[in-house]
């Protein structure tokens, strides 16, 4: 009798684990849906491969959006080898952890991919050892009425000047890997973006962009610190031409892939993205979409139902956050 007590206790046990287990993989589930196996990993571990695809939020805002989550959740589907980043600049220096009674489920669906690790964003600590520290350390960031975005600019800089990947931007979707290691993206003909780029660690392109941020500041002019930075060193590395076709440039030491391959909507179209289209484009020629959302003054989103372009990207690219955060709803 006790023999097949322990037996049956041993198995209600046995189920009892999967069940825990399968709540921490779940988008909805208690608290935060980190498996146990994150929460010991160090950040230092997981950057130092250089492989890292890395996203940035330094507003305090912890509640990823659905765009956001889709973006993560997308990078993540694309390169399932590589550990995707996201660094966050509310959550507590000690811990990957929410307060206890808090409910978000997207930070939850994003903690419950495999790939996707969720990090504090400790600017100080970042910019160490870089250029930019002393900028850093003598800037007065209240008074700076670009801080949100110029913070952005220098963390991205930094980051993959220490470890090395790609950075993107949180409304960048991605569609198909991109077969570049070091990498600018055209905004427009000879005109860069910094909303997605990739390079190997140390490459001395990032660090001469490090030093033009610095000597060439100005917080008043927005993206003077981020795109126009990247185009102003661009123009010093790279003999520019206009676009032939859809052939990228080659430039010494790095690509600066054509605007098709991450724009093939420009910035004053973004609204085609949440129309409905009698025949939707391919895309066949990129990479990634960038839905351009710091033009969405009018807080466009992505509803179920609308057939519009974006949801259909939703539902092919990023089909758990599509599934519970927008026919969730």
């Amino acid at each position: 009798m006790l023999k097949e007590f322990q037996i049956s206790l041993s198995i209600f046990l046995l189920f009892a684990c999967g069940f825990l287990i399968e709540m921490t993989l779940k988008p909805r589930c208690f608290f935060s849906c980190t498996p146990i196996y994150k929460t010991m990993m160090k950040p230092e571990n997981i950057f130092k491969h250089g492989r890292n695809i890395v996203f940035l939020e330094t507003t305090d805002r912890l509640e990823p959006s659905p765009l956001v989550s889709c973006a993560i959740e997308s990078a993540a589907r694309i390169y399932p080898e590589r550990p995707i980043i996201f660094l966050m600049k509310g959550l507590d220096n000690n811990s990957i952890h929410l307060p206890l009674n808090a409910t978000y489920s997207a930070f939850s669906l994003l903690s419950a991919i495999k790939n996707v690790f969720l990090f504090p964003l400790d600017m100080e600590t970042l910019l160490k050892e870089t250029p930019l520290f002393s900028w850093y350390t003598r800037v007065n960031s209240s008074a700076e009425k670009n801080w949100v975005h110029i913070s952005s600019d220098a963390c991205r800089l930094a980051f993959i000047w220490r470890y090395g990947g790609i950075y993107m931007d949180t409304d960048i979707i991605s569609i198909r890997s991109i077969p570049e290691d070091n990498f600018l993206a055209a905004q427009a003909s000879k005109f860069s973006s910094n909303g997605i780029f990739g390079f190997h660690h140390h490459h001395p392109f990032i660090w001469q962009c490090m030093e033009n941020f610095i000597e060439h500041y100005n917080g008043d002019i927005w993206g003077h610190q981020g795109p126009d930075l990247m185009t102003r060193m661009l123009k010093l590395w790279c003999n520019l031409t206009d676009f032939q076709e859809l052939r990228d440039l080659r430039c010494p030491y790095f690509s600066f892939l054509h605007p098709q391959r991450f724009y093939p909507i420009s910035y004053p179209n973004w609204k085609l993205y949440y129309q409905v289209w009698d025949v939707e484009p391919s895309f066949n020629d990129s990479y990634a979409l960038h839905l351009w959302n710091y033009m969405n003054h009018e807080k466009k989103a992505v509803i179920g139902g609308s057939n519009t372009l974006a949801e259909n990207l939703y539902r092919k690219y990023c089909p758990i956050t599509y599934k519970n955060l927008i026919q969730g709803k």
